[in-house]
């Protein structure tokens, strides 16, 4: 049986959605749990301590161990603090599931400034900077001659791995965290930290506000394929000690799981000298014009 007995998690963003799913199922395994929110609407305005509070107190009622912390994701000095909550309260950190996020969506062509960065900061900032903590305390526990057994868990999106119009801020952070997450599980291989990444579809209030979800939705009969509660179970796995997969991305909806490799070399066009443009005007005229349907990421 599955268990995180023992073992420290933080879970940003995890005062509602997919957050507060992953924070329950790892209370109910066991773990301790830092429930980090700072309680933000879905475009990231106004804050609010509820939401964490209310998820440490569903944690606590169960019977489980879990404190709040309010903070932003983005924020260096309130990283850090996540970190130092999760040792100083209850001794240590062994799990960090990076989740928090916002939506701006907007088409490329009225995409404001702050919109961008908005985007950027919770959620490429936001994956980077608890991350960042993260690994600073595995390696000195790792330099000082502890066993560091160390799980990240990142947040990406179908989104992010194949597009979706009206997302160019939330696509290309999502794919931008895919390939942090390949990056770090390599750099922090040798501390005895695995990282991964996942791409969920469920009813979040992010989704809930992405074009033609609300009809996919509306249109699902028998097994709930969009209950965010679906994705925690591949959360909770990747997060206990002995799991041994790392650097990798898995898309999740329902009781559907993908193992995903991006960015694979599809076809090969080679000569001994460099091409002449009216050269491969010929070979790459097999390709395909237009990009992937919109609905794919969503029926992933």
């Amino acid at each position: 049986m599955a268990t995180l007995v023992g073992r420290t998690a933080i879970v940003t963003g995890g005062g509602r959605g997919l957050g507060r799913e992953h924070a329950l199922l790892l209370a109910k395994l066991g773990a301790n749990v830092v429930v980090n929110d700072n309680g933000a609407a879905s475009d990231g305005s106004a804050d609010s301590a509820t939401p964490a509070d209310e998820v440490v107190a569903e944690i606590s009622a169960r019977g489980g161990n879990a404190i709040a912390h309010v903070g932003s994701v983005s924020n260096w000095d309130q990283a850090d603090e996540m970190v130092q909550l999760a040792v100083g309260h209850f001794g240590g950190l062994d799990i960090l599931v990076n989740n928090a996020g916002i939506l701006r969506d907007r088409m490329l062509v009225n995409m404001s400034e702050s919109e961008w960065d908005s985007v950027m900061d919770v959620h490429l900032k936001g994956h980077f900077c608890p991350l960042r903590s993260a690994a600073n305390h595995w390696r000195r526990e790792a330099k000082a001659g502890n066993t560091v057994a160390g799980s990240v868990i990142n947040t990406s999106s179908p989104s992010g791995l194949r597009g979706n119009p009206g997302q160019l801020n939330y696509a290309a952070a999502k794919a931008g965290i895919a390939a942090m997450t390949v990056i770090a599980a390599r750099e922090l291989e040798r501390y005895g930290v695995r990282v991964n990444a996942i791409a969920p579809v469920a009813r979040t209030r992010l989704t809930l506000s992405t074009p033609g979800f609300a009809e996919l939705d509306a249109a699902t009969s028998g097994f709930d394929v969009f209950d965010p509660g679906n994705i925690s179970p591949l959360v909770a796995y990747l997060a206990t000690a002995n799991c041994q997969i790392s650097g990798q991305v898995f898309s999740v909806k329902g009781g559907h799981i993908g193992w995903e490799r991006g960015w694979t070399e599809q076809s090969a066009y080679d000569k001994d000298s460099r091409w002449t443009v009216d050269e491969l005007a010929t070979a790459l005229s097999e390709i395909p014009s237009g990009a992937p349907a919109y609905e794919s990421s969503l029926q992933n």
